[in-house]
């Protein structure tokens, strides 16, 4: 035996050593960040000479029951307003011929880059007491129910649409023919082929609109008046009266629907079948004036609404005095002189941004590669993937809560994190993660694994693999997982009201603080800046992944 073959597993086990402990260095990190937080809320819930028996007493209370009841009704309407529209959009978009249908779709995903707080900054202009439209509502108040499903509508709209423009991409083109061979009209293949054929997109879609309902608290916070709901209740039960612990079990309930709702879609999950074969036919839409036109019609309609909430706020930034003095003026943006923040808080917004951008990548794309591609330890890899889509069930509300009773406690090791950026970056980064983790595993499972079997018989250690051959086919997955953590810390509101200081206000609350402070104007100009923000770092990404594939593209060539 050569001593080359004798060398050759003593080498691999040296370059897996470091795979291993960065595996276990990401499990420990995602249980630090993650599952203690969460471990904090149930023992803080329970904290007390009552226990249990105390927590169940306030779970009774009239006041938590009306808001329960609030936050359901509420998400339900949210709901059933949204599911018909986004059905109707991402079915023009996916099997018409609709002119324009990139324009459509851009306009559609416009409310990402937008707080939640804006559509309801938009609403009070247009049907508050001094609303342009308020006679449409027929003596009706904005302020209460109607406002907050017109503006959950309005924020949740995108994220239905994602997820039915991905059931409705691919369909057999067989199934449609056999039906129409069968004498089936478009109604019945409709009510027959498709609408079976994406139940598990609609579920799904369904799931996280009430889910994102529920749990919201920007829209409510603005324009809810008098309606209490259990974000709200949460808000104010820590920071308006400073009851810890009855904002731990607040932060329970609120944990219970996203809970059911993610339990519901795995299950759901297990059960779906594969939409395509390797005998499929790709459906590709004939073109149909009337359908096309029709569509066409209900899409200009809705992506008009989108538009008009997101352009009432921005336009209003820049006017005197809404409706009275409607001349140009960028007094409002003079943050310096008003409550809230000022520019520090854009400037920690965009610090923020970029940091979670960064180190959230960096977490996320490194943690699944390790587990994907290397010979992680069984356990770290298990925790990993478990701790990974935790967060999809954690409302960003509760997330903050957690991260105040574990990291704000006096005997925790890393209590010097707490009141600084870098524990709105690690709270940013644990609320989004797995999105982020799931478009990182996606994009290293379509590489074959001969590539990483290749370049340990070539004796090249994984982290040249990796960095040579690995992350630059997968830039343009990376590129989106920093687009989103970038627009997310950019947009959320939930997931840091807890937890920023004088020192580190970020943009999107001090747009609370300068509507709560009677500033609407003023709000609605920094609502546009972070709009505004997330639209060019949306189009930088852009085009740095363009540029990157085509400089791939034309390296190997």
């Amino acid at each position: 035996m050569s001593t080359l073959a004798l060398h050759r597993p003593a080498a691999l086990a040296a370059d897996q050593r470091p795979a291993r402990a960065l595996a276990w260095l990401a499990a420990a990190l995602l249980l630090v960040f993650v599952a203690w937080p969460l471990a904090s809320i149930l023992l803080k819930a329970v904290d007390g000479p009552g226990g249990l028996g105390q927590a169940a007493a306030l779970l009774a209370e009239p006041r938590l029951v009306d808001a329960t009841l609030n936050s359901l009704g509420l998400a339900l309407a949210t709901t059933a307003l949204v599911l018909p529209p986004a059905l109707l959009y991402a079915f023009a978009l996916t099997r018409s011929r609709v002119r324009a249908r990139p324009l459509l779709r851009t306009l559609a995903l416009a409310p990402l880059l937008a707080p939640s707080l804006l559509p309801a900054i938009s609403l009070v202009y247009l049907f508050g007491n001094q609303g342009l439209l308020r006679s449409w509502l027929g003596g009706a108040s904005i302020y209460g129910p109607l406002g907050i499903v017109l503006g959950e509508a309005f924020y949740t709209f995108p994220h239905a649409l994602l997820i039915l423009l991905t059931a409705l991409g691919v369909a057999d083109a067989r199934l449609y023919e056999a039906a129409e061979t069968l004498g089936a009209g478009k109604l019945r293949r409709f009510l027959t082929v498709t609408l079976p054929h994406i139940r598990y997109g609609l579920a799904s879609a369904a799931m996280v609109v009430f889910t994102l309902a529920v749990t919201d608290f920007g829209v409510p916070k603005v324009i809810g008046g008098h309606t209490n709901v259990l974000a709200l209740e949460a808000y104010k039960q820590v920071i308006g009266q400073q009851q810890f612990g009855r904002g731990a079990v607040v932060g329970l309930l609120l944990l219970l629907p996203a809970l059911l709702s993610f339990v519901a879609e795995r299950r759901l999950a297990r059960g779906r079948g594969a939409a395509l074969s390797g005998r499929s036919v790709a459906y590709a839409p004939r073109r149909n004036p009337l359908r096309d036109g029709l569509l066409g019609l209900g899409c200009g309609a809705i992506a008009l609404a989108l538009l008009a909430l997101l352009g009432t706020a921005v336009a209003a930034s820049f006017m005197e005095l809404w409706p009275y003095r409607l001349g140009f003026t960028l007094a409002h943006y003079d943050f310096d002189n008003l409550d809230g923040g000022g520019w520090l808080a854009f400037g920690n917004s965009l610090k923020l941004a970029a940091l979670t951008a960064l180190a959230g990548s960096a977490m996320v794309f490194g943690t699944a590669y390790l587990v994907e591609k290397t010979p992680a330890p069984r356990l770290a890899a298990h925790c990993i993937r478990a701790l990974a889509l935790l967060p999809m069930a954690v409302p960003g509300l509760v997330l903050g809560l957690g991260y105040i009773f574990c990291f704000n406690a006096p005997g925790n090791p890393l209590h010097g994190l707490y009141g600084t950026l870098a524990i709105l970056v690690a709270s940013t980064v644990a609320h989004f993660y797995t999105t982020a983790h799931l478009t990182a595993t996606t994009a290293l499972r379509q590489l074959d694994g001969e590539i990483e079997a290749v370049a340990a018989s070539l004796r090249r250690p994984w982290w040249t693999t990796f960095r040579r051959v690995t992350l630059p086919i997968c830039l343009p997955a990376l590129l989106d997982i920093a687009r989103l953590l970038f627009v997310s810390a950019l947009t959320t509101v939930s997931c840091v009201i807890f937890l920023y200081t004088p020192d580190t206000v970020l943009a999107s609350v001090a747009v609370l603080n300068m509507d709560d402070a009677g500033d609407t104007a003023a709000a609605a100009a920094m609502a546009t800046l972070i709009v505004a923000s997330a639209l060019a770092a949306t189009l930088l990404m852009n085009l740095a992944g363009w540029w990157g594939t085509n400089g791939c593209r034309s390296g190997k060539t």
